[in-house]
């Protein structure tokens, strides 16, 4: 009895204090906080492809806002693609982000801008890269260093309940924050946003107009802003006839009749649209 008396005593203390533990949990949507990150990670859609058209509607600050309408792709792991064809299906630009970084095609003047995640970082004033972007368009919750996520990565994420909305915070971000907010009856995630610590640089992507898509909610609206920056830039993004796990090429070839450009010179001519 001397030592199994000192035993139980040790195992109560330490199931009043799990209870405790248990009963800080916020409770969302009839889950503890755990089972409500591990729910919203099994959410996110496993497409292998996504694509579409979308309307975009670019405000660099205080210039002339510019509209177009473009083909969306996204293949997961490899590409996503912005193409511009408004003249008789004729393609006059692209965008295209892969893990290599970002590259943008002007095929009316035959010129091209190619960056690497190093200075598209440095140009958006945040830590950006393949995985993020990717992640951004697909309507799911990330850490910036793993590729996909499991319910076994719930635990890297810290959620507050406010109101309707759950907000899940990346614990271990520390030069940068990283925020999701979420509709807790749903699960539905709702905006993004990262931060650079100490600076009011934010990048917020926010989504809206969910609809069914493969029998998941999709947004068929996201509006990004980036604040904290000498101009705002912001971004309104209207997505229609989506499909998934479609087939196409997702790397682009530059021709060697391109010249190449810099960042800067493709700003300045958005803004003279």
């Amino acid at each position: 009895m001397r030592y199994v008396f000192p035993a139980i005593v040790a195992l109560v203390v330490a199931s009043c204090s799990s209870t405790r533990k248990l009963e800080r949990q916020p409770m969302i949507g009839g889950l503890t906080g755990q089972a409500y990150i591990e729910k919203i990670i099994e959410l996110s859609p496993e497409w292998k492809s996504l694509n579409g058209k979308v309307a975009l509607n670019l405000d660099l600050g205080g210039q002339k806002p510019m509209k177009v309408t473009a083909t969306f792709r996204l293949k997961r792991g490899e590409s996503i693609q912005l193409l511009v064809a408004p003249l008789l299906g004729i393609e006059v630009a692209r965008l295209e982000i892969s893990p290599d970084g970002l590259l943008v095609l002007d095929r009316m003047n035959k010129r091209y801008v190619q960056l690497s995640f190093d200075e598209v970082s440095r140009w958006a004033h945040t830590e950006l890269n393949y995985t993020i972007l990717q992640s951004l368009f697909l309507n799911e919750v990330f850490l910036p260093d793993r590729t996909r996520l499991t319910p076994e990565d719930a635990d890297a994420f810290h959620v507050t309940l406010d109101g309707d909305d759950a907000t899940l915070r990346v614990k271990a971000a520390r030069t940068l924050s990283y925020l999701f907010r979420t509709s807790a009856a749903q699960g539905l995630l709702e905006e993004s946003s990262i931060a650079v610590s100490g600076t009011p640089y934010v990048l917020n992507w926010k989504y809206s107009d969910f609809a069914e898509l493969d029998n998941k909610l999709y947004p068929r609206q996201m509006k990004l802003d980036v604040g904290g920056v000498d101009k705002p830039v912001k971004l309104d993004m209207q997505f229609s006839r989506l499909s998934v796990n479609g087939e196409w090429e997702s790397r682009t070839e530059v021709s060697s009749r391109y010249t190449r450009i810099g960042m800067e010179d493709i700003i300045k001519m958005l803004g003279k649209q």
